[in-house]
C-alpha cells in the first residue's frame, strides 16, 4: 500500500476508505492531493478485493477547496510569453486537474462520499463526481470560484446538473451562494442529513459495507449502465445495457445469490480479477 500525505488509506472488509487529514488547514487542496487522488483510485482499480470506497474528512470543514497559494506559482507563469502559448498550456493544466476528480467518476467501485462543515470549490467539484453524497446538519456547500472571479473548470458545472434541478445549479454557480444541509437534501444532492460526523459516518460505513455484500460483478455493471445512461439517449442506453448483459449474465454470482436465498444465508462471491495494467502508467 502505497503512502499518501493529504489523506489516510485503509481497506478493511472490501471496503476503502479515503480520509483528508489536514484539519489544520481545513483539508485544503494542495498540490499533492491532486496527484495523491489519481494515485489512489489507481490503486484502488489494481485492488480487487475493493468493492466500495468510502471518502471523509477530519476537522471542522470536509474542505476549504483549491490552496490558491500552492498555485500561485502557475498562476505566475501566466503573466508573460505568447498569449496564444501560454493558454494552450493553460488547457492542458486544466485538462490535468480535471482528471483527480474523474477518476472517481470512472472508478470501477461505487464511491459514497460524507461531508462536514464547508464543502467549499474544489470540494463541490469532488463530491459531484461520487456516487453517493452524505452530510451532517452544520454542512453547507459552495461554488466559490464565482466569488473569486473564475469560472468552476474541473467538474461541479458539468456533473452538477445532473444531481439537482439545472435552475439551482445555476443560482449557486452565479451567485456563489452556501446551499446549507437541508436545501440539499430538498434538492436531491445530498441523500441524507445527520445530527453527527460520527453517526454520519457509522451510516456511511454501513451502507458501504452493504454495497460490498452484493455481487462485485453486478455492482460494477450497475455503475457503468448508469454511468453510461447519464450521457446518453434511452435508446442508446438499452442498446449498451442488452450488450453488457449479453457478456455479464451467466455468471456465477447469480447462482451463488438464489443458493444463499434458498438456504437463508450470507452469499459468498469471488472478486473481479485484476487489471493487467499493460500500459496503463502508475
Amino acid at each position: 500500500m502505497a503512502e499518501y500525505t493529504t489523506f489516510d488509506f485503509t481497506v478493511a472488509g472490501h471496503v476503502a476508505e479515503i480520509r483528508f487529514n489536514r484539519p489544520d488547514q481545513y483539508n485544503t487542496m494542495v498540490m499533492a492531493f491532486w496527484q495523491e487522488l489519481v494515485d489512489v483510485f489507481a490503486e484502488i482499480e489494481a485492488r480487487p478485493e475493493v468493492r466500495a470506497v468510502v471518502i471523509s474528512s477530519t476537522g471542522r470543514h470536509f474542505t476549504a477547496g483549491l490552496d490558491l497559494a500552492a498555485f500561485a506559482g502557475i498562476a505566475a507563469e501566466l503573466t508573460g510569453g505568447d498569449r496564444g502559448r501560454m493558454g494552450e498550456q493553460l488547457r492542458r493544466t486544466v485538462i490535468e486537474m480535471q482528471e483527480s476528480f474523474a477518476v472517481i467518476d470512472r472508478a470501477r467501485v461505487p464511491v459514497l462520499v460524507a461531508t462536514q462543515g464547508g464543502c467549499i470549490g474544489g470540494g463541490v467539484d469532488l463530491i459531484s463526481a461520487c456516487d453517493m453524497r452524505y452530510c451532517t446538519a452544520d454542512a453547507y456547500f459552495c461554488i466559490q470560484e464565482i466569488n473569486i472571479g473564475m469560472t468552476a473548470d474541473v467538474g461541479t458545472l458539468q456533473r452538477l446538473p445532473h444531481l439537482m434541478p439545472a435552475g439551482m445549479v445555476r443560482e449557486l454557480a452565479y451567485t456563489g451562494r452556501r446551499l446549507p444541509a437541508d436545501e440539499a437534501l430538498r434538492l436531491g444532492l445530498v441523500n441524507r442529513v445527520y445530527d453527527s460526523h460520527e453517526l454520519m459516518l457509522a451510516d456511511v460505513r454501513a451502507i458501504a459495507a452493504e454495497i460490498a455484500s452484493k455481487s462485485p460483478l453486478a455492482v460494477t455493471g450497475t455503475k457503468r449502465v448508469l454511468a453510461y445512461t447519464r450521457d446518453h439517449s434511452v435508446e442508446d442506453s438499452l442498446e449498451y445495457m442488452a450488450t453488457w448483459q449479453a457478456g455479464m449474465f451467466l455468471t456465477g454470482d447469480l447462482i451463488e445469490q438464489m443458493l444463499a436465498n434458498k438456504e437463508k444465508r450470507p452469499a459468498k462471491f469471488d472478486n473481479l480479477m485484476p487489471a493487467r495494467n499493460l500500459v496503463r502508467r502508475r
